[in-house]
């Protein structure tokens, strides 16, 4: 029996969305897996700035595989581009036996110090991180500048796990060779997502007072601004009470920002919209389970892993063109819409088609469960053994 290969996994943070792969991954007896953390922030309540509030996640962020905490000059309680500025890596690489480090991210100058450290020690280096053509607007030095970058850190670089289409089309346009690329998708926790009650969402929307019958449409994200959950409200506006013979549709927010003063604004007086502030992982289970459409109509999105979440509850998906996993999971017309960013009638017209046939909303939900059913950690598994040069699972 052969040793394990060792793999050294460098993130910023615990994130509520990492630790189950993290725990996937450990639980494969081929991968030694110790992730190195540089801040120890979000392990506790912390201050979001993205929802604007201070927040505690419910689900466990450390469970289930080995992780280290780096000390840091300066301190680790802030997350930007600079800090916090991890020591230790080095000693730790070496006392480990390292076969592989994994960095998510490639933009902070300490991940760049962490490749070179671990080529220095003979070790590989693997990159994943978020980028896409699409998830940040970039002007033609903008772009020069960036070949320039890839240039030297994909030099760095034994291979790149992509994290979709738009991701992996990203490193093709910044030269990096295909056979650099390995397929991990941005995957969520699918059984923990399937895992509601049967009457969850129904005891839900009858707390929250909307009638039997009646259409919801859901929002769970961030109230930031390039989110544009004022053009989902805006769309629902222009909506007529459809079906005509029935109680009108509902529009639910959940999770908080710096929009949440324009948007109550917006809707007063509309009985039909309502606002449950941030909900944790657990919590937006029953969001999810009572909602028949879901939408996220941001610009310069990444990914939208809030997607994911929702198409495993078998709900009819509409986002912007400008949200990164729209290539990967929302077929427009088979499980749901795609619509220009920006384009309040366009989202409307979807709304109102969906709102008025409840059929057509649950088939394409049927078919978000079956897109996503192969978006998920297996998948994320057999991408990172095969970058690690392990043989494929049976």
């Amino acid at each position: 029996m052969t040793d394990p290969v060792r793999l050294a996994f460098l993130t910023t943070h615990p994130v509520q969305y990492a630790a189950p792969l993290f725990r996937r991954i450990a639980a494969d007896p081929d991968i030694g897996l110790t992730v190195f953390y540089a801040s120890d922030l979000t392990v506790r309540e912390f201050a979001d700035p993205g929802f604007g509030r201070r927040i505690a996640w419910d689900v466990p962020l450390l469970d289930g595989y080995r992780s280290d905490f780096l000390e840091a000059w300066g301190g680790t309680g802030q997350l930007d581009l600079l800090r916090p500025f991890s020591r230790g890596l080095a000693r730790r690489l070496k006392e480990g036996r390292f076969d592989c480090l994994a960095i998510h991210g490639y933009s902070r100058p300490v991940h760049w110090l962490a490749a070179l450290t671990a080529r220095r020690l003979g070790i590989r280096v693997l990159f994943r991180d978020e980028a896409t053509p699409i998830s940040r607007r970039r002007g033609p030095v903008r772009r020069a500048l960036k070949r320039v970058f890839f240039a030297a850190i994909d030099r760095l670089a034994d291979g790149w796990l992509t994290i979709g289409s738009l991701n992996a089309a990203y490193y093709r346009q910044q030269g990096v060779a295909e056979e650099k690329l390995f397929a991990c998708p941005y995957a969520v926790d699918n059984a923990f997502f399937r895992n509601a009650a049967p009457d969850e969402g129904l005891r839900l929307r009858r707390a929250m007072g909307i009638p039997d019958g009646a259409p919801v449409i859901l929002y769970a994200s961030k109230l930031q601004r390039r989110k544009h959950a004022d053009h989902l409200l805006a769309a629902f506006q222009r909506l007529t009470p459809v079906p005509a013979s029935g109680p009108p549709p509902h529009l639910v927010f959940a999770g908080d920002g710096e929009l949440m003063p324009d948007l109550r604004a917006m809707a007063e007086g509309m009985d039909t919209v309502h606002f449950l502030g941030f909900q944790g992982q657990k919590d937006l289970i029953a969001c999810y389970a009572m909602c028949d459409v879901f939408v996220l109509p941001s610009s310069c999105e990444p990914w939208g892993l809030v997607v994911n979440e929702a198409m495993n509850l078998g709900k009819a998906i509409i986002v912007s063109d400008q949200v990164g996993c729209g290539p990967d999971l929302v077929r427009h017309g088979e499980n749901g819409f795609v619509v220009p960013v920006g384009d309040i009638g366009a989202m409307a017209k979807a709304l109102g088609a969906l709102c008025a046939d409840p059929d057509l909303a649950a088939s394409m939900g049927r078919r978000s469960l079956e897109i996503v059913s192969g978006w998920d950690f297996e998948a994320d598994l057999r991408g990172i053994r095969q970058a690690l040069g392990l043989p494929p699972l049976p």
